[in-house]
């Protein structure tokens, strides 16, 4: 069983930057794809990229701004964010999932593992 625990959310003004970080426990993680998704009040919990096997998958919204990683020798998987904007004002989740197809790291049933999600605020 893996277990997730986000941090590094917080106030950040609009242009600025946050590196969230995803701490996993278990020894198959490295294994597993990795993912970012984000809630915002009212809205569905939306897909923001994913990493397996060392590739990477974006969604439109956060390409170029947004940026997947991981650290398999430390069970982290981090997601560095530039350019924040007042919309990408959300709860952000780290998922994890044995591997999977591409075409279903973009869905959060995919996911069978969550982090409790840390709130990102971005001030205008």
């Amino acid at each position: 069983q893996v277990q997730l625990v986000e941090s590094g959310g917080g106030l950040v003004q609009a242009g600025g930057s946050l590196r969230l970080s995803c701490a996993a426990s278990g020894r198959t993680f490295s294994s597993y794809a990795a993912a970012w998704f984000r809630q915002a009040p009212g809205k569905e919990r939306e897909f923001l990229a994913a990493i397996i096997g060392g590739v990477t998958f974006y969604a439109d919204s956060v390409k170029g701004r947004f940026a997947i990683s991981r650290d398999n020798a430390n069970n982290m998987v981090y997601l560095q964010m530039n350019s924040l904007k007042p919309e990408d004002a959300a709860v952000y989740y780290c998922a994890a999932s044995p591997p999977a197809p591409p075409i279903k790291l973009r869905i959060a049933p995919t996911y069978t593992n969550w982090g409790q999600g840390t709130q990102v605020t971005v001030s205008s």
